[in-house]
């Protein structure tokens, strides 16, 4: 329980002052949740909290109460609305029973204006309170920030494996089969070993993604046509399960470059999936491949509806997605990641009357 003297707002006063406020102040004693004020209500004076805890909080946009802070004894609390003159901006409510000192508004202002120690001791209160609220803001949204980015990742991650338990699930169904010949459950079985493999993969890049720098690591260098040649077929078979089809507008050129093939493949895979949800209703993704003398360009473009200038200036960037249901745009992020882990670089070609085009280039072994 604290005494008028002793809170920190009225230490500095003179025995006069301090003589005069004991005759202004009201005493007032609360019951549990009860309402000291409300949101709106006139700013009539201010209080200060002898005994017990009294919360303040607000309505914030989505309808729920949010408590802001909660005061404790010898502090102050209502004095904006008595300042500024304006309603009250939110509700205190005592936590269990309390006890509070009242100082009416026009009381209040008079004993301020007469007493330049209390409206400088005031100001001191009051700054210091805009200070723990502004922190207690920052670290709120930080939270929210990181549980936003957890939720991002957990979202992109489900979406990824999707499309390989899809796969899988199909073709455990086709190997059950009883009148399936020895060579189609072979390659069903290969199927399915491959989709293990790529989950294994998808996960692993997820954690890549989150590791840093691995540029130079599990690299190998190798030839880019056969790396394409073994590709291709499964691209293919993804493609099918969105009733797309893949086209190819030249001939992957057969020059050696230093990459991770498993890595690599997943940029293939990512822009796959973006051309097909893109896409829709199925469509045609073409693929184009030129070199020069320092690096090989590969071309993937879609005939969806292109890229919205909306999302345009931040298709890399982790989590923007624009027009999906599912997916965050992490898996550009991964793609950006992947290629400039090479050494190489990826950027989205805008071309009128085209589809979204993706273009990364990947630079020659020397």
């Amino acid at each position: 329980m604290v005494g008028l003297e002793s809170i920190a707002l009225f230490r500095s006063l003179n025995p006069e002052d301090l003589q005069a406020l004991r005759h202004i102040v009201q005493e007032r004693r609360l019951t549990p949740n009860q309402v000291v004020f409300s949101e709106g209500n006139p700013g009539d004076g201010v209080y200060f909290v002898k005994d017990g805890f009294v919360e303040i909080s607000s309505l914030v946009g989505n309808g729920k109460r949010h408590v802001f802070s909660k005061i404790g004894d010898g502090e102050i609390f209502g004095e904006m609305a008595v300042l500024e003159q304006r309603p009250r901006s939110a509700t205190a409510t005592a936590v269990g029973d309390a006890e509070v000192y009242f100082i009416p508004r026009d009381e209040m202002l008079s004993l301020i204006t007469r007493s330049p120690i209390l409206s400088f001791n005031l100001l001191k209160q009051i700054s210091q309170r805009l200070r723990d609220f502004n922190q207690l803001h920052l670290r709120e949204i930080i939270e929210a920030e990181r549980l936003a980015l957890i939720g991002n990742f957990a979202r992109s991650i489900v979406h990824d494996l999707k499309n390989p338990l899809n796969i899988i699930g199909i073709t455990a169904e086709i190997y059950d089969l009883p009148s399936i010949s020895p060579e189609i459950r072979a390659q069903t079985q290969s199927r399915i070993k491959k989709q293990v493999a790529r989950i294994n993969d998808l996960v692993g890049d997820i954690l890549i993604f989150s590791e840093g720098d691995r540029k130079g690591r599990d690299v190998e260098t190798l030839d880019y046509r056969a790396f394409m040649q073994n590709l291709i077929p499964d691209l293919r078979n993804e493609a099918e399960l969105k009733e797309a089809h893949i086209e190819m507008e030249s001939v992957p050129p057969s020059v050696f470059i230093a990459f991770d093939p498993q890595r690599l493949s997943r940029v293939f895979y990512n822009l796959l999936h973006n051309a097909t949800d893109a896409m829709h209703s199925g469509g045609t993704i073409f693929l184009r491949f030129h070199s020069d003398g320092k690096e090989i360009v590969t071309e993937i473009e879609d005939t969806g509806p292109g890229i919205a200038p909306v999302i345009a200036g931040k298709l890399f960037q982790p989590f923007a997605t624009h027009g999906k249901a599912h997916g965050t745009g992490l898996g550009l992020s991964i793609c950006k990641k992947i290629v400039e882990d090479c050494g190489g670089r990826i950027w989205a070609r805008p071309e009128a009357g085209h589809g979204a085009i993706f273009c990364f280039a990947l630079p020659k072994a020397k």
